[in-house]
């Protein structure tokens, strides 16, 4: 079913995607368009995971080298019903995690060094159970996807503004409408991301307050995480990335006005609806 959904998802970011296409171009922008969005969506299912970890300097570990981390990863699969993910050490000292891959078998959680030294072993726990969680409902597949396809839809706006409509009388919109619909699409792309991610963050931090039954390992290390992350800034972080972790690694650089428009939910609101979850548990 998760996967079903990732799918219809993915084909109506991609319809969208060609009717803005056909908006500015006419059936030529259309066909481009189309072609532009199978291979943004076929890059992303097969590179994104291998190029966010060489993104991040981030480096494969097993049990010889981080017994803790892997036995604590080995025990939330075993009870989530997965195959065990790949692991990955960022060496950074703000603490902060996400997880990638495009299936259950090709799945990456990726921890920072200051994560492992920051965290008690009951937060990391919080925190793994979270991007396992992730993994469990092919968020890393969704964020990857709806994040290419957003960025797209921004690029295609700019070659819109460059080179205007069709020359086919018949295909050409109303100017008004093109350039209307040339501001508007990149930032309908943007919210798009934002809803589907601040979503997803709310499902995988239930997730992990059921995977552990302790919502409030999770709650204290979100936390301890939001803190960390007005401190300092994971490095390479960049805003096409920033929805792959527990925590915006941006959010000691966001504005105020930029925060409205974050992936992530508020942390307040995170620590909030967990309290919630106590009596269900």
């Amino acid at each position: 079913m998760e996967r079903l959904k990732t799918y219809t998802l993915m084909v109506g970011l991609t319809l969208l995607f060609v009717w803005f296409g056909g908006m500015i171009g006419g059936k030529m922008g259309m066909l481009i368009a189309l072609v532009f969005a199978v291979g943004t969506n076929f890059w992303a299912y097969y590179n994104s995971g291998e190029a966010v970890l060489t993104h991040y300097d981030a480096l494969p570990i097993d049990r010889a080298h981080a017994s803790g981390l892997y036995e604590i990863v080995e025990r939330l699969t075993k009870k989530a019903g997965l195959p065990m993910p790949q692991i990955y050490i960022i060496p950074d000292q703000v603490p902060n995690a996400f997880a990638t891959g495009r299936d259950y078998e090709h799945s990456v959680v990726a921890a920072t060094e200051g994560l492992l030294e920051l965290l008690s072993p009951e937060e990391v726990e919080g925190v793994l159970a979270h991007e396992l969680s992730h993994i469990k409902h092919y968020d890393m597949l969704i964020g990857t996807i709806v994040a290419s396809l957003a960025g797209a839809l921004a690029t295609l706006a700019n070659f819109g503004m460059f080179f205007g409509g069709s020359s086919d009388d018949e295909d050409s919109p109303n100017p008004i409408v093109m350039i209307v619909l040339m501001i508007v699409m990149p930032l309908i792309g943007t919210l798009i991301q934002m809803m589907v991610s601040r979503s997803r963050e709310y499902m995988a931090d239930e997730g992990s307050a059921r995977l552990t039954s302790h919502p409030e390992w999770l709650q204290n290390a979100l936390l301890k995480l939001e803190s960390y992350a007005h401190q300092g800034v994971v490095h390479n972080a960049t805003p096409e990335t920033s929805h792959l972790f527990i925590i915006n690694p941006l959010t000691g650089r966001e504005m105020n006005f930029r925060s409205m428009f974050s992936t992530h939910p508020s942390t307040e609101d995170r620590v909030e609806r967990l309290e919630e979850l106590k009596e269900k548990i």
